[in-house]
């Protein structure tokens, strides 16, 4: 599988991490985060990570800042990307399971390594339900929902 992941300076070790594990299960993880504990701007590296996902050019992308919500919103505003802020290995399979989440968003300063590890893998491994949760997701884009 095909995954990108990025991060600002709140998830450069838990990126690492995380990188180390997806390669370890046999994926393919193209890294756009920052590499640095310095501050940077959190959009500057989740966009490249929601551009792959929208393109289909990653199968899931993984995101990481302090509290995992800017991150989140930033990867919402592409189209056909679902990214699900997550802070435990529940609502990681919830949101593949019934929203087809395929962007990640894991809140670095809220969440331990290793819980953050776990969301990971379970995240990777589960897929959608669809059935009655795929007229649900069908609704998510505005335009459908308007139209």
């Amino acid at each position: 599988m095909k995954i990108s992941i990025g991060n600002d300076h709140a998830g450069t070790g838990y990126k690492e991490m995380i990188k180390d594990k997806l390669e370890g299960m046999g994926h393919e993880v193209t890294n756009y985060g920052t590499n640095s504990d310095d501050s940077v701007d959190y959009p500057d590296f989740v966009h490249p990570v929601a551009e792959d996902v929208e393109n289909k050019k990653a199968d899931l992308g993984i995101i990481i800042c302090g509290s995992g919500n800017g991150a989140n919103m930033t990867a919402n505003k592409h189209q056909g990307v679902r990214s699900a802020l997550c802070w435990n290995v529940e609502v990681a399979k919830l949101a593949r399971e019934h929203n087809d989440a395929n962007v990640l968003s894991i809140p670095a300063r809220f969440v331990a390594e290793e819980l953050a590890k776990d969301m990971v893998e379970t995240f990777v491994n589960t897929d959608f339900e669809g059935g009655r949760h795929q007229r649900r997701v069908d609704k998510i884009p505005a335009k459908k929902y308007c139209s």
